[in-house]
Parts: C-alpha cells; sequence; structure tokens
C-alpha cells in the first residue's frame, strides 16, 4: 500500500508552490503571457509556470531516489521543452511535420518537445525500474503520458481535470501521484473559469508528473497497458482524431 502520509505530503507541497506562484503572477500584467482561448477570450499563461514550479517542488519531497531524480528530470523537461514551445511555437500540426522539418535542415519547437520530452522520458523510464524491458517501457509512459495530457487541453478545465481523474486512480499505488494532483488542484477552478490556461509548459509538465506517478507504481502487464494507451492516444491525435 502507498505512503499514505507521503502522497498528501507531495500533494500540499506541489498545490501550495503552484497556488501561491499563481496568485503572485497574476498581480502582474504583461501582454507576453496572454492568449486567445478557442472562445476569443483573452486569458493568462500564469498557470502553465506555477503548475510546473509546483510539479518540480513535490517531486522534490519524493522520499524515494529514483522516482524523485525521475519525477524532476521528466518534469523539468516537460516544462522547459513546452514553454519553448508556447513562445517560439509554429502551429504545425502533428509529428509528421516537425520530423519532415527536422529531415529538410530546421529544428522547430515540436521537434524540440520530440526530442526533449522523449529523451527525458526515457532516461526518467530508466532511473524507475530495473529490466531493461521495463525501462523502455516506463519510459515510453512517461513520455507518452506528457503528449497525452498537451494533446487534450482543448477546453477549460478538460486537462487539469483529467490529470486528477488519473492521478487519483492511481494514488493507492504510489505516492508521486500526489505530485500532478497537486498543482492541477491549485489552478483547476482558474482554468474551468476561464481566467487562466496552462498551455504547453504547464501540460507538459503535469503530463510528465503523471507519467512518472504511473510508471512508478505498475509492474510489468500494467507498463505495457499503458505504453499501447498512449501510442495509440498519439497515433489518434496524429490523425486529429482527437481535435475540437
Amino acid at each position: 500500500m502507498a505512503d499514505v502520509a507521503g502522497g498528501i505530503r507531495a500533494f500540499g507541497v506541489a498545490g501550495g508552490v503552484a497556488r501561491g506562484v499563481y496568485a503572485a503572477l497574476r498581480t502582474r500584467r504583461d501582454g507576453r503571457f496572454e492568449r486567445e482561448n478557442y472562445a476569443g477570450r483573452t486569458v493568462d499563461l500564469y498557470s502553465g509556470p506555477a503548475v510546473a514550479l509546483g510539479a518540480l517542488a513535490g517531486a522534490a519531497t519524493l522520499s524515494a531516489p529514483r522516482a524523485r531524480a525521475a519525477g524532476l528530470l521528466a518534469v523539468g523537461a516537460g516544462a522547459v521543452c513546452g514553454a519553448y514551445d508556447d513562445v517560439r511555437g509554429d502551429h504545425r500540426r502533428g509529428f509528421r511535420a516537425h520530423l519532415a522539418a527536422l529531415r529538410g535542415g530546421e529544428l522547430t519547437s515540436g521537434a524540440v518537445k520530440l526530442i526533449g520530452i522523449g529523451g527525458a522520458g526515457l532516461v526518467a523510464g530508466a532511473l524507475l525500474k530495473e529490466r531493461p524491458l521495463d525501462k523502455v517501457l516506463a519510459g515510453i509512459v512517461v513520455a507518452g503520458t506528457a503528449h497525452f495530457v498537451n494533446l487534450i487541453d482543448l477546453r477549460p478545465g478538460r486537462a487539469t481535470g483529467a490529470v486528477l481523474a488519473l492521478g487519483a486512480a492511481g494514488l493507492w499505488r504510489g505516492v508521486a501521484a500526489g505530485v500532478p494532483m497537486g498543482a492541477a488542484a491549485a489552478v483547476l477552478a482558474d482554468d474551468l473559469g476561464e481566467r487562466t490556461m496552462i498551455g504547453d509548459g504547464g501540460a507538459h509538465a503535469l503530463g510528465a508528473a503523471l507519467g512518472v506517478a504511473l510508471a512508478e507504481g505498475a509492474g510489468r502487464g500494467g507498463l505495457v497497458v499503458g505504453a499501447v494507451g498512449v501510442l495509440g492516444v498519439a497515433g489518434w491525435g496524429e490523425w486529429g482524431v482527437l481535435g475540437g
């Protein structure tokens, strides 16, 4: 059974830091951190760095050294690569478009995410598991979950709500689930209220933290199911099935 006290601590730290950072950033007015959402309303992007810092703080409290290192690495890479896409994104959709550009010598923001988050996910998986196949499967789960959360972040509350639901389902298996849940809960109301959006930086950070939590508590069978699931979702997203 999971360490309940450790999970509560991770949830509290991640949520407290995320809420504090978001509250502090909201006192600023900076057009560079404003975007139009799906309905044409102007919202801020401050919840993105807030949940990323919250998840990093929560990951730092994990008592298991491997989970702590994997969480810090995966969340950090997700936040940095996602934030780069928020700032420099060229809005080309799908891995094929970005890989085609890379073959032509152009390093797009999507390629940066694919390489950076994918590589960090594989290293995180190697830290979490002992057997070679489990390391690879765990890496796919971590990187794939980061992509999944970003992929569904198309409407207010969809990504943060999914993180809370999936984290709660896996909380009993591992303390690390408290990390993404705490960070997501801290901004859920503002996300649903269309005052903010977490952006690519926040979505990838939350997704990476969730992926670490899911991989940490899974055996071989769970890793296979998780890897097949995130690869399937990525394939559907590539063909636009999850759009809208």
